[in-house]
């Protein structure tokens, strides 16, 4: 049975809903999250928008009719008729989730049949890998390309073995991050890193043709909410970056991990700098589906600060109690 109509009939009584809203500053920016919080029959689910512009979560919608019994396929037909944004409507979706297997008593691994496994993170920067390793020397990373890199820096990287993702950030525009498709940058990457994994390439203008002989290595993030999404590319990737919130809603992510996995592609998890229950929740669907990946969802301390002592450790212990 697919796994979506194994919960499309689990059903969540709700009362009312309250919204949360968290502000982290930062030296770049600051960011802001709302968290959705469902009670019903005193329990409560709870999903994080990660929308990252600040200004979006200002006016957040208060007073959409929810209250009642729903199934969670009754509720989902219920939010189309709002036409929320897919980080948003993930919020309701996932707290939705959330509230019906709390006021089930269960897990989504419980329900699923599925046995949570420890999880593999890595930690996801932009600065100098050496300070963190210095604490901890089996920490592994993700890191964002930048034009800077030279083939003396791809060596060093190379040679302390600790990268396991690239990201080459093609498909962001008009963001802080933003990384103009570069065959020669896409060649080095290709040639001086070669066994990591390769995020978000551009595959026109010659990008392509650089990567030639490391296809078996390309992942994709920005352009994923769907399985029509992975679909759409190209060429058939053997890599996937998951991020839930990119997907709006249960129904998709899920046939999106069913789909993927039965294909034989290696899955991992993905951030959205979540402030809120966002990240333990992606955590535990890590946990679920893609324990072993490489995944980018360290517990959130590390993106509040630099290295220093008494940060957790990857692998992270397989969650416990009910809820996503």
């Amino acid at each position: 049975m697919p796994l979506w109509d194994e919960l499309a009939g689990l059903q969540a009584r709700i009362d009312d809903y309250s919204l949360q809203r968290r502000e982290l500053a930062l030296p770049r920016f600051t960011r802001v999250t709302t968290t959705v919080v469902l009670d019903g029959d005193g329990d409560r689910g709870e999903g994080e928008d990660v929308t990252y512009d600040a200004a979006a979560h200002d006016g957040f919608p208060a007073d959409l009719m929810l209250a009642g019994t729903w199934t969670l396929d009754d509720l989902s037909h219920r939010l189309d008729d709002f036409e929320l944004p897919d980080y948003r409507r993930w919020a309701f979706e996932s707290a939705a989730l959330d509230l019906a297997l709390r006021q089930a008593r269960t897990s989504l691994g419980e329900l699923l049949g599925r046995p949570y496994r420890p999880v593999r993170f890595v930690a996801s920067t932009r600065a100098e890998i050496g300070p963190w390793l210095q604490l901890d020397p089996s920490l592994e990373f993700k890191l964002d390309a930048t034009k800077e890199w030279d083939e003396a820096f791809m060596r060093e990287l190379a040679a302390r073995d600790r990268v396991r993702v690239v990201d080459l950030k093609a498909y962001y525009r008009g963001t802080s991050v933003d990384l103009d498709p570069d065959p020669a940058l896409y060649r080095a990457v290709a040639s001086a890193l070669p066994d990591v994994v390769i995020e978000d390439p551009w595959l026109e203008d010659g990008c392509l043709e650089a990567l030639a002989g490391a296809e078996h290595r390309l992942s994709f993030d920005a352009p994923i909410h769907s399985l029509d999404d992975v679909d759409a590319l190209p060429l058939e990737p053997r890599w996937l970056n998951v991020k839930p919130s990119r997907f709006g809603t249960v129904r998709r992510l899920l046939e999106c991990v069913e789909a993927c996995l039965g294909r034989g592609m290696q899955l991992y998890g993905g951030g959205q700098f979540e402030l809120g229950p966002g990240r333990a929740q992606i955590q535990r669907l890590a946990s679920l589906f893609y324990a072993d990946g490489p995944n980018d969802v360290a517990p959130s301390a590390y993106n509040e600060g630099g290295p220093r002592p008494g940060l957790p450790r990857s692998p992270l212990p397989p969650p416990e109690g009910p809820g996503l």
